[in-house]
């Protein structure tokens, strides 16, 4: 099939590099607009452009396509479907309409649960222990569209939400090869979604980060992988702020926020405790606990906030 694939991330990354050395043609690419990054707000392309430009493969970046102009440049590779993973942007009604088999999508829930912008972060934080990536037939709603083929996989109990992350675009990738083979073999089964079933996952921003010590260790482990590697779970001890990385749950008990241990560093909350096993002070690298403390001076009963 002749393909348009729009995509921005780098969780797309692995779909339009599967579809380039498939049996199918990707004519064009469309991704969101350079932005800028980092301290020096350098401009930088999206990691779907660089993939697409080094394969050689035309690329557009709208910044919309509701003026009708993204519709003719559509209009002129005439393509069989489009492919949509982590564009961005919502695609009116003609661009849906358009393509011979419609535009077909790769989320990263078990739709219709987690429907939305950030599936992968919300379902480690809510500390769920089942995911997957389904593809859906694109409709004019927030991913309300019929489902194709769904993917499932467990989430293990220390899985940050990167790693996941690395794991569903891979197996995305897989999915929707598969469901591209089918929908031109006319084997597709779409089914509908149960909207009473639906919950949506929001953006994940920066006043997530702090930690609250007085939730259970499980909700605050949850919350340290599931905010990592961005924005990252931070917490504060004798005036100095630290971003949290990697923590496992402690039957360790104490007042929230106590450090009731140092081998390894552990900090109590509402219920058991969570161990710190690598932080990172500010302006500094990234560190194991104990490398730390070798340069921190903290006690026992010293309070995280």
């Amino acid at each position: 099939m002749n393909i348009i694939f729009m995509g921005t991330p780098d969780f797309a990354v692995p779909s339009l590099k599967k579809l380039i050395t498939s049996k199918h043609t990707v004519q064009a690419v469309f991704t969101q607009p350079d932005k800028p990054k980092g301290r020096k707000m350098i401009l930088t392309p999206p990691e779907v452009k660089v993939c697409a430009l080094e394969n050689n493969i035309e690329v557009y970046q709208p910044n919309t396509l509701k003026d009708g102009e993204a519709l003719e440049i559509i209009k002129s590779y005439n393509p069989d479907v489009i492919v949509v993973a982590a564009y961005g942007k919502i695609l009116p009604k003609e661009v849906l309409d358009y393509p011979r088999y419609g535009c077909i999508n790769i989320h990263g829930s078990l739709l219709p649960k987690y429907r939305g912008a950030a599936p992968i972060q919300r379902a480690v934080l809510d500390g769920e222990q089942e995911t997957g990536v389904t593809t859906m037939q694109m409709a004019e709603g927030l991913d309300t569209g019929d489902m194709l083929l769904v993917y499932k996989t467990k989430i293990t109990e220390d899985e940050t939400s990167g790693e996941l992350f690395d794991r569903l675009a891979l197996a995305g990738a897989d999915l929707l090869l598969d469901t591209l083979n089918d929908v031109e073999n006319g084997k597709i089964n779409p089914q509908k979604q149960d909207d009473s079933k639906a919950t949506y996952a929001k953006m994940i921003d920066k006043s997530m980060c702090p930690v609250d010590f007085s939730k259970p260790a499980q909700t605050v482990h949850n919350q340290v992988r599931g905010l990592k590697p961005w924005p990252v779970a931070t917490a504060v001890i004798n005036d100095k702020k630290l971003k949290i990385h990697k923590t496992k749950v402690s039957p360790l008990s104490g007042k929230p926020g106590e450090v009731v241990s140092l081998n390894p560093l552990t900090v109590a909350c509402g219920d058991n405790s969570v161990e710190v096993l690598e932080l990172q002070p500010e302006g500094k690298k990234v560190m194991d606990s104990k490398a730390y403390l070798a340069g921190n001076k903290i006690n026992i009963g010293d309070k995280f906030s």
